[in-house]
């Protein structure tokens, strides 16, 4: 796939997460998608997740339990070789045990085999952020 292909595939999964339709954005996957969440962010402890139902079960679940409202803004789309895009972006998230909200900037580097499916996801975040808003005063 061209660079502009894997742009276009990354493209569609956060236009699909942003509309919450979860099917699609697991239909991006490759069966064998190795997803690994920020060191030091809480939902690494399944690293790495193994498969779209694994990624579903230990992430996108839990986000959803755990948030009143979780969303992406001002992502930014860069191809990369080898089959890589490099998003940059802000989660706008309010945490339901504690009531805080919080805007932390993330970037979310993604890997595509040549039909353009998902590969392999890397996730770099302000996990300071994401912690003290779990935290209970």
């Amino acid at each position: 796939m061209t660079t502009e292909q894997n742009i276009g595939v990354i493209d569609a999964l956060y236009k699909a997460f942003s509309t919450g339709d979860i099917p699609a954005v697991l239909g991006c996957m490759h069966p064998e998608i190795e997803w690994n969440e920020a060191e030091s962010n809480s939902l690494a402890d399944g690293n790495p997740y193994m498969g779209p139902h694994a990624v579903l079960e230990g992430v996108f679940a839990r986000i959803g339990a755990r948030h009143e409202y979780f969303g992406l803004q001002d992502v930014k789309i860069h191809g990369m070789s080898g089959n890589k895009v490099l998003a940059m972006l802000r989660y706008d998230a309010k945490v339901k045990a504690t009531g805080k909200t919080y805007n932390a900037q993330a970037a979310h580097l993604w890997t595509l085999d040549e039909e353009g499916k998902i590969t392999a996801f890397q996730q770099y975040a302000d996990t300071k952020k994401l912690a003290d808003a779990e935290k209970q005063d």
